[in-house]
């Protein structure tokens, strides 16, 4: 689950993890109340003014500027709130801006003796182990540096049977180039954000940048979190953080179903039955000259209502010129999707898009006995090759 930075940073608070003061505003007037607050209690005469939204890139398409006054607080602050925010990582389209983060400018008058680096915390999926990847390249994007520069990029693994030991997080500030109290105050900074990363259980932490400010303290400027769906459970706190208005209305209703859905780009809409399974399709849609309009898995216990919801949810997409539905019965019969599928012909009324269906395994034989009879003008297939032709034919 994404969240917005005013909230990664107020999870950061609570393990000890430094972040500037800031108050999230929903309109110009709490914005500049916000700057007043943050002034009186900071001494602070100079703002950010942060756009929300779940996507990087926000000062670059114009979502993130510093106010040196409260006029200046309350023109930024109206120009952003209610802007369609345009970033590499929104697309074309933008995303609207709600609410906007007051936040104090750690940047000191007349300082010049700043640094900005990365760091996030993440799952190495190959060892099985976390790790922290870091880099004095701060401040930009860490493709580039990765692609360019790769020899700026660090990376410590955590042993989970010990954790995070003080002899890491020195080897950490030492590759960062620190010394005196700037080093001892990111050996801090680092065991707290790796212990906030467990504790929280979360996916990602990302810090881009964490500041070094020219009286040698460590901040982390901005930060990114993903939480781990599967563990909201333990968090009732979080959980309520989640933005609806960040999330894809369809993804959305597909989760209440129970479905496993992704919007992309293409002309084929899918409906698989497992992850692998749908991956495979997706790059036999590709090879056959289309390209795949989502991911959806309907996992193994799909019904006649889930594969129903999930016909309607992809039929919402204006660009789908096909459907492929591939069913492998092994935990789902087949009879259940061929049934949902027919159910949802009758429901939804005239489709005018051709489907595919590729039903194996489990019932299949009734499957496609049900869809035959039902009159319906559904296109058989019975192997991997014979759908993927269908599509080149038909879309």
């Amino acid at each position: 689950m994404n969240i917005h930075e005013y909230q990664a940073k107020s999870i950061l608070r609570q393990f000890g993890v430094a972040v500037p003061e800031g108050i999230i505003a929903e309109n110009v007037e709490t914005a500049v109340e916000a700057a007043k607050k943050i002034g009186e209690k900071t001494g602070v005469t100079t703002w950010a003014v942060k756009a929300q939204i779940h996507a990087g890139g926000r000062g670059k398409g114009g979502g993130v500027k510093i106010a040196k006054s409260l006029d200046e607080v309350k023109k930024y602050a109206g120009d952003i709130i209610g802007m369609n925010l345009v970033t590499h990582q929104t697309g074309p389209q933008g995303k609207k801006v709600n609410k906007v983060l007051i936040e104090q400018s750690i940047f000191y008058p007349g300082e010049s003796k700043i640094q900005e680096f990365y760091m996030s915390v993440l799952l190495n999926r190959a060892s099985g182990r976390n790790i922290i990847m870091y880099s004095t390249e701060g401040g930009m994007d860490i493709e580039t540096v990765a692609e360019k520069t790769p020899h700026l990029i660090f990376k410590e693994e955590i042993d989970p049977k010990v954790g995070i030991q003080a002899f890491q997080a020195r080897k950490i500030a030492f590759n960062l180039g620190l010394d005196g109290a700037a080093f001892k105050d990111m050996v801090k900074f680092v065991l707290a954000l790796y212990n906030a990363y467990e504790k929280s259980d979360s996916s990602l932490f990302e810090i881009n940048p964490v500041f070094k400010t020219s009286d040698n303290k460590i901040m982390a400027a901005d930060a990114k979190v993903n939480l781990d769906d599967n563990a909201l459970y333990r968090h009732p706190d979080y959980e309520v953080m989640r933005d609806f208005n960040e999330e894809d209305p369809n993804e959305i209703e597909a989760g209440k179903y129970n479905l496993n859905f992704v919007k992309l780009d293409g002309n084929v809409g899918c409906m698989v039955n497992g992850a692998g399974l749908a991956m495979a399709t997706m790059d036999i849609i590709k090879l056959a000259g289309g390209d795949p309009a989502n991911f959806l898995d309907v996992g193994g216990s799909a019904n006649a209502q889930t594969v129903e919801a999930g016909f309607r949810i992809i039929l919402k997409d204006p660009n789908v010129k096909a459907i492929l539905i591939n069913i492998f019965g092994g935990i789902v019969r087949c009879d259940r999707v061929a049934q949902g599928v027919v159910d949802a012909y009758k429901a939804i009324g005239t489709i005018n898009v051709p489907v595919i269906v590729r039903l194996q395994g489990t019932n299949a034989a009734e499957g496609k006995l049900l869809i035959d009879k039902s009159g319906l003008e559904v296109h058989s297939a019975t192997t991997l090759q014979e759908a993927a032709d269908l599509v080149k034919q038909l879309v």
